[in-house]
């Protein structure tokens, strides 16, 4: 009997050490890059993406319990990378609860949460926080590398600070501007007050719903796949008052109409494909990209499977290139989703070859520089607040 105590605890201390193996090494099994073959990157290439204001929508990077000053092997972002790649301004999102049996096309808002389990795993602080507190703690991490930087990192929550960094990064490539957003309005707990509390910490979008529908929106992903509640419309309202930049991506087809009908702003959809080049439940159908342009705003093209089918350069430009069929070349943003638990081509420090994969397949250097960047900073210089 003694000896089979002595096996059961070796057992489940050899269970736990795995565990929290796993935990520490977690974000090298989640955020992956393929061995895709990349374009060489041509003088022209890499021209035009110097001379190019880069701006990416969607990093998921706060997540992860990675030093974001020091360029990592692990991962897809971190400021060295950030500058390598030549990126001028970074979203950086916190997502607050996710699924832990993913499927795309069903997810119940009362299953487990994997983040718990991972922050656990990982021994990070999130592990025994609500939604809030997450995204507030994501919030502070990014604090600290604003100010670990000494200059080099400026935060933008106004259309002043927005202008401030592309100036900086103008005279001096390594200055990199970041805005925080939120990849759901689970953070809110279903509290408007809590929203100048994430305001107050510096979230400047907000992605209505996550893989779980909430007491705002119907997910792509959920069960109802419903459209806004008067709660959510109430929050639209506050949201475009306060500055706060409106965000499509996850919501159902149903939610997406019904934000369409009462936003007064250009919207974003930070990281997305679109259905006619990959027939996902959370891409975009033709409808919608029309009517998303209509806003005035912004697509963000994603660079990972589930919205373009594959994590080939030339996967990520066909989804590009019918978005300008569609409604032109004003409209189509970079969306990347790095960290996100994706798995992609190329890292934020190796974005010069879907430069050259735009130039490859056609596309002009104006129309390259309008979705490097420039068509991200119009929107939000449309929705950010002033000073």
């Amino acid at each position: 009997m003694r000896r089979l105590l002595w096996r059961l605890l070796i057992v489940v201390a050899a269970g736990v050490a795995l565990f929290f193996w796993f935990g520490a090494n977690l974000e090298r099994f989640v955020n992956r890059v393929d061995a895709v073959v990349l374009p060489g990157v041509t003088e022209e290439a890499l021209r035009i993406h110097d001379e190019s204001l880069v701006v990416d929508l969607h990093a998921d990077s706060l997540l992860f319990d990675r030093d974001l000053s020091v360029r990592s092997d692990i991962g897809h972002v971190d400021l060295p990378r950030l500058r390598e790649g030549g990126v001028a301004l970074q979203m950086f999102t916190a997502a607050t609860r996710m699924p832990f049996t993913f499927d795309i096309h069903e997810v119940d808002a009362n299953g487990s949460d994997i983040l718990t389990v991972g922050f656990v795993a990982q021994r990070a602080p999130m592990a025994g926080m609500g939604p809030r507190d997450r995204a507030l703690h994501q919030a502070g991490r990014l604090g600290e590398l604003i100010e670990s930087s000494e200059g080099a990192v400026m935060p933008v929550r106004t259309r002043a600070d927005l202008d401030a960094a592309i100036a900086a990064h103008r005279e001096n490539s390594d200055v990199v501007g970041v805005i925080f957003g939120i990849e759901g309005a689970h953070a809110l707990e279903g509290d408007l007050d809590n929203l100048p509390v994430l305001f107050d910490a510096g979230v400047r979008m907000i992605g209505l719903a996550h893989f779980f529908d909430n007491e705002f929106a119907g997910s792509a992903h959920g069960i109802e796949k419903g459209g806004l509640s008067d709660l959510g419309r109430e929050l639209i309202a506050r949201m475009e008052a306060m500055g706060i930049a409106i965000d499509l991506a996850h919501l159902s087809p149903t939610a997406i109409d019904d934000v369409l009908a009462i936003a007064n702003k250009p919207l974003l959809v930070s990281h997305t494909g679109v259905r006619a080049t990959c027939d996902s439940p959370r891409n975009l159908s033709d409808e919608h990209i029309r009517a998303i342009a209509n806003t005035g705003g912004a697509i963000g093209i994603g660079y990972f499977e589930l919205a373009i089918c594959g994590t080939n350069p030339t996967e990520i430009v066909a989804a590009m290139k019918h978005v300008i069929e569609l409604v032109g070349d004003e409209h189509v943003a970079l969306g990347s989703d790095y960290d996100g638990g994706t798995e992609v081509a190329f890292d934020t420090s190796q974005l010069r070859a879907l430069t050259q994969q735009m130039l490859d397949d056609g596309l002009s250097e104006e129309s390259i520089r309008k979705i490097a960047g420039e068509n991200a900073i119009r929107v939000l210089r449309r929705t950010l607040p002033r000073r």
